[in-house]
């Protein structure tokens, strides 16, 4: 049985097996003005019934693109690739960059600042930008183009004042790069460890200066040896919060489950490219072409290259593998809210937004709520609403 949308003038409510801060409850979620008023019900374990599953929305820190857009394309692409992941669940996100000339990289975030100001109406809640690249390491570009280049506070500032920067990928062996971590944190930027060829005692060093984070835990880093730990080795020991990507392909469950035991506070990226939610061709990122067969994204030479995941999937693939709905959501929305400090959204609480995704048993979206806002699923991805 499918949760029922009811509306009564300004209030809303949902009801279903509702996935609350404090556990499950049978019964109806309230809102009103986007807000949570009221979670009414009684305790319930959701699998003694055939209602649908009414989770927070879902939180993506690392998306490139998705509909057929790519945020390096500048222009529209950042409205069309909220509005494509949207219907996957995806109600917060941050667009997410490739490693590029400065000049590219400007043109990307002024478009991408001008759609955050006058965002689409029915995409998910544009949160920022996540900088991954050009601070990086030449010899870990992964799917990178050859544009990496040492980190500089002056070259932030510009690209911050077109687009804000909430997350930055950077690889902490570049000289100059330690102070840069501690500028930035004192800033409220959190810094991820990424495309890094790091030992594990610059790791430790760049988590004292104030690194917060990894980027894509075990993909496009130094792995873990046992007398020579690296990044994975650093992340493993050290990490209170971290990425991954959540397709089964980047990481295999070992390699997943592993990671699930040592670090408190995993959370799940897809690394989506412009391939997400489209049939299988040819795609943009940055400025490399790439090639989506089945649920895999690869260059020409056949090196993956991000995903074509979507959070719905994530949920799914994560449930394969043991764990709880409850967790899979922790990893999906309650994290990733924490990681950013934002109090307003990640659980399903009164005076939290109404961002919720409304499942199937099957773990199949039903519905999706933007601030108290249904989306249309089936709508084909939106472009902005032209304002400046």
């Amino acid at each position: 049985m499918s949760a029922e949308w009811q509306g009564y003038g300004g209030e809303q409510r949902l009801g279903g097996n509702i996935l609350t801060a404090d556990g499950w409850l049978l019964g109806d979620i309230v809102w009103r003005d986007g807000v949570i008023t009221a979670i009414e019900g009684e305790p319930v374990d959701p699998g003694t019934n055939d209602r649908d599953i009414i989770l927070p929305g879902f939180i993506d820190l690392h998306v490139h693109g998705g509909g057929g857009a790519d945020l390096m394309e500048g222009g529209e692409s950042l409205a069309t690739l909220a509005c494509a992941h949207v219907r996957f669940g995806t109600t917060s996100l941050l667009g997410t960059s490739m490693t590029a000339t400065r000049e590219t990289l400007e043109t990307a975030l002024a478009d991408a600042g001008r759609i955050m100001r006058a965002p689409p109406v029915d995409g998910a809640d544009l949160l920022g930008i996540h900088l991954e690249g050009p601070f990086i390491n030449p010899d870990r570009l992964g799917a990178q183009p050859p544009h990496a280049r040492a980190g500089t506070l002056a070259e932030f500032d510009v690209l911050d004042a077109l687009a804000p920067i909430r997350v930055v990928t950077l690889a902490p062996e570049i000289d100059g790069h330690t102070a840069l971590i501690a500028a930035l944190s004192e800033r409220g930027v959190r810094v991820q460890i990424g495309h890094s060829a790091a030992d594990y005692g610059c790791c430790c060093a760049a988590l004292t200066a104030g690194a917060s984070g990894f980027t894509h835990l075990y993909n496009a880093m130094s792995g873990l040896h046992h007398r020579d730990a690296g990044v994975v080795g650093a992340a493993l020991a050290h990490a209170d919060y971290c990425e991954m990507i959540a397709d089964l392909i980047h990481v295999e469950m070992g390699a997943l489950l592993a990671a699930r035991r040592a670090i408190s506070n995993l959370y799940a990226v897809t690394d989506a490219t412009a391939a997400a939610g489209m049939p299988d061709g040819e795609y943009r990122l940055g400025e490399q072409r790439v090639y989506k067969c089945g649920e895999t994204v690869r260059l020409a030479d056949g090196a993956l290259a991000g995903s074509a995941l979507t959070m719905d999937r994530a949920l799914r693939n994560l449930v394969s593998l043991g764990l709880s709905v409850a967790e899979a959501s922790a990893w999906l929305s309650t994290r990733p809210a924490r990681y950013l400090g934002l109090s307003d959204r990640g659980e399903l609480a009164v005076g939290r937004r109404a961002d919720l995704v409304c499942l199937s048993p099957r773990l199949e979206v039903h519905c999706v709520q933007v601030a108290g806002r249904q989306i249309a699923l089936h709508k084909a991805p939106c472009q902005g609403n032209g304002d400046s």
